[in-house]
């Protein structure tokens, strides 16, 4: 129950991008035959072998429990190796994000309740652990969009306080031993409320911060459109004034090479007038004469 997907891509044979991240090109050949993938269903599998070998021959059997606590410990040390070479090799599919949470939940869920059922296990204890872990699992989807709960060293202790305790339950002990399982489940139970605490709090926190953010992005988009607008709006009132400016310089132009027609042709029609009158002037002078 680390919290860690454990689930593979390491059958390809695609070796991880410069940087340690590996490329999608890999993510997307990633084969579900992997070995975080097989210890991650081998520990789905053990939970209805460690249901039957707990009750078997009444549930009170020390030699059938022993082999109970030995399957569930083989449950809990594979949820150690599987999250670690998911994370170590990039052993990533979607498999093994849904299987690995499901898995651990499962094997502890079955422990608890099994327990409560043979009367070894109050049920609040049960109770308690159970509606933590589907809370938090809750939780974690409440706040995936706006980010990620990483885990937490609380959460490993918890986890580590829990798979003890519960161990040392499901064997046969008497005397000291019964009393320091019982503590060891009280440590686990306030690591459980403590921790389960803490994480709804970094929940609430990381919704607002990614509802803050959301926020802010959205403005940011309203004023880069309305910039946007106006920017389109001002370029067009441009574009309209200047074409007018053009077209009443064009509409002055034909009316001032008008007028220059105009006006040559008086010009002339004088100085055809002129001539005509210099020569009847002279015609009069020699018949003077």
């Amino acid at each position: 129950m680390t919290g860690v997907p454990a689930s593979a891509a390491g059958g390809s044979g695609a070796k991880p991008v410069r940087g340690g991240k590996l490329g999608t090109a890999a993510v997307n050949q990633a084969s579900l035959w992997n070995i975080a993938n097989i210890l991650t269903m081998v520990r789905l599998l053990l939970v209805p072998g460690f249901v039957l070998l707990l009750f078997h021959n009444g549930g009170y059997d020390p030699a059938w429990r022993s082999f109970a606590w030995a399957a569930f410990a083989i449950a809990m040390i594979t949820d150690l190796f599987d999250g670690h070479l998911a994370r170590t090799y990039n052993l990533v599919t979607d498999f093994g994000k849904i299987a690995d949470p499901i898995a651990d939940k499962a094997i502890m869920g079955a422990a608890l309740v099994s327990l409560s059922v043979l009367g070894d296990l109050p049920w609040w204890i049960t109770g308690v652990i159970i509606a933590r872990e589907l809370g938090i699992t809750l939780m974690r989807f409440w706040v995936i969009r706006h980010a990620v709960i990483p885990a937490s060293r609380g959460g490993k202790l918890k986890t580590l306080a829990q798979g003890t305790a519960v161990g040392m339950y499901v064997l046969a002990l008497t005397g000291p031993l019964a009393t320091l399982r019982f503590w060891m489940m009280m440590v686990a139970v306030v690591l459980t409320v403590v921790t389960g605490l803490d994480y709804v709090r970094q929940a609430v926190v990381l919704r607002r911060k990614g509802l803050a953010a959301e926020r802010v992005a959205a403005a940011e988009r309203a004023a880069e459109a309305t910039e946007e607008a106006l920017q389109a709006a001002a370029g067009t009132t441009v574009g309209g004034t200047m074409e007018g400016t053009v077209g009443a310089g064009s509409t002055a132009g034909a009316v001032a090479g008008a007028t220059d027609v105009r006006g040559g042709g008086a010009d002339v029609r004088g100085g055809v007038t002129d001539v005509r009158g210099t020569a009847e002037a002279r015609d009069a002078a020699e018949a003077e004469r």
